[in-house]
């Protein structure tokens, strides 16, 4: 029976370029899609800019133009590079449209009729230039705890401690430079602590919408039974704001968080009103239909709280599941400009490059958990070029021309008993499974093993052999005709992930539309075909060094990363300073940015004796991933959940395991014959990100 699907991507802001980085959710959430319309289902995919907020009107301020032209512009530009890449939405739309307007003030209504909207006085910084209330980010002064200079509201960048915009010393306002005056205002909030809310997010949350690590992360969140840890969330700010006035308020905006998430349901009723479909057959609150979100494991508490509270109490369905991923590292390392690794779709796409390449690595990578995928360059060549073009486009390459030379462009009967064929055809459910869990590596991982068997079965027959043999026509007939009904299988199983690839097979071999079931079938003799022209060509290194080079922007001195120290020649150990006695002073102390940690997973390395691949979560943004030599004193298993110490502004040191950002502690008896190991643990209590000092 034929599903309904509504599924989104997180809404990417209206104030910078796509990326790399972005394309990985986008890439993952199309090849699902993808896979869920070539199954016969009835799927929709759906999303929109996110074009409110104060960083929108200040960059359209700067350049001399409205908001809404900035957003028309960015708009375009985004639909160039997802289409470039051939993200396939049904709709790509607007937050700043009227049916994500009517959408918002609805559920503000029936939140407010539900008592769950409060107004409050807060106080907060003001520029009195600009004449505005500035958001946390847009004050910046001196850190109150390391005395840092030139720091944001909410927090450091120097020593990570976490404070008010009112603790900073000094402060100023980022967009004028004047000094900040504290004044009050009111403001409107959705009272998430609400006992409502928090019974209803206790229950969806463990409900298996989540994958497990972002369902622990929930209950982290929201604390031990009785100890509601939820704050209400603060929906509205003060004009000039860029955004939707809030009903009955004037001068007061609906937040950009609050319509954003509100904006996959303004874009999918534009959508309805295009296509004639029934809006509340897939918001209502007994909606048989499925919903799914695909979302970076940055913006989970958005959406897996404050998203879903607001659906339910404002009497509509919530999402079926949510889909968190982790982020993209390049060769090991976060995405940097002054290296060239911050790379913008659109220069990838300018550069000549093969959008499809990108996509068959990201798949080859993708698991459905939240761990972090590394784009390492040296890989993505060899494994484009081995497994696209060494491996997939060979088999046609090496079969299609004999039919159209020989046999006048047509197919002989194929061998169904022909192991390799048989192979395809069953595992095709098995794949399917992989593409429907969005286990894409092992998919491909599974598609490339059947490749295999294929290319074996064209060296064990040799077509190009058998061509020059009197006599052997019809041998080469059939040889060539199961190696393109190979070749045709395969192209099903890949099609989600190349969509532009599978289109040109669909011509060369004169096919419809290929859709899941025709993994099980095979072509019949006297098909034609049409000439074949090459499919793919290979990556060239000078491509890789071109699209760097293209991506480097040079960093002003202040931030330019420093060079490399030479190496240090031995010394022999000084003695410690008379009257210090080897002593530290609490400012040496200080410098070390001792964290609490937990771990949220843990695994042997390969080819390492010693290492254990520690994922850690400290509070921040990213999970940190570090390298423990603890191997011989812990089973990885039993250590996730732990809590653990950090050092947390250690050099970041790049192993050929790959990038470990920083130390746990451990404790060791050196003079024991037989040393153990002990891993440091907090009190009980201790919360993931807090300083330990």
């Amino acid at each position: 029976m034929s599903r309904k699907i509504l599924v989104t991507s997180a809404l990417p802001y209206a104030n910078g370029a796509i990326h790399l980085g972005h394309l990985v959710e986008y890439i993952q959430t199309d090849i699902w899609v993808r896979f869920q319309k070539m199954s016969g289902n009835e799927c929709w995919y759906v999303c929109a800019d996110d074009t409110h907020g104060t960083p929108i009107m200040l960059r359209a301020e700067k350049e001399g133009i409205t908001p809404e032209q900035l957003i028309a512009r960015v708009h375009g530009e985004h639909s160039r590079d997802f289409a470039g890449f051939l993200v396939g939405f049904d709709n790509y739309y607007s937050t700043h449209s009227p049916e994500t307007r009517d959408c918002a003030n609805d559920i503000y209504g029936k939140l407010k009729a539900a008592g769950l909207i409060e107004v409050r006085s807060i106080e907060q910084y003001y520029d009195p230039v600009k004449q505005m209330f500035l958001p946390d980010r847009f004050i910046k002064g001196e850190c109150p705890k390391c005395h840092a200079k030139d720091q944001y509201g909410d927090n450091c960048e120097v020593c990570g401690a976490a404070y008010a915009p009112t603790d900073l010393i000094e402060p100023f306002s980022a967009v004028s430079g004047a000094k900040p005056e504290l004044r009050h205002s009111d403001h409107y909030f959705f009272k998430l602590s609400d006992p409502r809310c928090e019974a209803f997010l206790r229950e969806y949350t463990s409900s298996g919408v989540l994958q497990a690590e972002a369902a622990n992360k929930m209950q982290e969140w929201l604390g031990a039974p009785g100890d509601n840890k939820l704050s209400d969330w603060d929906i509205s700010r003060d004009a000039p704001y860029f955004g939707f006035e809030i009903p009955d308020a004037p001068g007061k905006y609906f937040y950009v968080w609050l319509d954003a998430p509100i904006g996959y349901m303004g874009s999918f009723r534009n959508l309805c009103a295009q296509k004639g479909l029934d809006f509340d057959e897939f918001f209502k609150k007994d909606s048989s239909t499925e919903l799914y979100h695909f979302i970076g494991k940055d913006i989970l508490y958005f959406h897996a709280l404050f998203w879903p509270a607001e659906l339910q109490h404002a009497g509509y369905r919530t999402p079926t599941k949510i889909f968190a991923h982790g982020f993209l590292t390049v060769d090991g390392a976060k995405m940097s400009k002054s290296r060239g690794t911050f790379i913008t779709a659109e220069s990838f796409l300018n550069s000549g490059m093969n959008p499809e390449w990108l996509r068959y690595y990201f798949a080859a990578k993708l698991s459905n958990t939240m761990e972090d995928i590394d784009l390492s360059f040296d890989d993505f060549v060899a494994r484009v070029n081995s497994d696209l073009v060494g491996k997939y486009v060979n088999i046609a390459s090496r079969a299609a021309g004999f039919i159209a030379k020989r046999f006048n462009g047509q197919l002989a009967p194929a061998d169904d008993n022909l192991p390799a064929i048989r192979a395809i055809r069953d595992a095709a459910p098995r794949v399917a499974e992989l593409f429907e869990a969005r286990e894409f590596s092992k998919a491909i991982r599974e598609i490339m093993a059947l490749t295999d068997g294929a290319n074996q079965y064209v060296d064990s027959v040799k077509p190009w052999e058998l061509a020059k043999q009197e006599g052997k026509d019809s041998e080469l007939h059939a040889a060539c005709s199961n190696a393109l009904n190979l070749f045709r299988l395969l192209t099903v199983l890949l099609k989600p992930v190349l969509p532009a690839t599978a289109a040109k097979v669909e011509a060369f071999m004169n096919l419809a539309p290929l859709s899941w079931a025709d993994a099980g079938t095979l072509l019949a003799g006297g098909h034609a075909i049409n000439a074949y022209s090459h499919l793919m060509t290979r990556v060239d290194g000078k491509q890789i060094e071109a699209l760097i080079e293209a991506n480097k922007q040079s960093l002003a001195p202040a931030t330019a990363e420093a060079p490399a120290k030479p190496a240090a020649k031995t010394a022999e150990k000084k003695e410690a300073p008379a009257g210090t006695d080897g002593l530290c002073t609490i400012d040496d102390f200080m410098k070390v940015d001792l964290r609490i940690a937990k771990i949220v997973n843990a695994e042997h390395v390969d080819g390492a004796d010693k290492l254990v691949r520690l994922t850690l979560d400290i509070g921040e943004e990213n999970m940190r991933n570090v390298f423990a030599g603890i191997k011989a004193a812990y089973d990885p298993a039993q250590l996730v959940g732990r809590l653990t110490v950090m050092v947390a502004n250690l050099a970041p040191r790049k192993m050929k395991f790959g990038l470990s950002e920083g130390m746990v502690l451990a404790a060791s008896d050196l003079d024991a014959k037989t040393p153990g190991l002990y891993l440091l643990s907090p009190d009980s209590g201790a919360q993931p990100g807090m300083r330990v000092k």
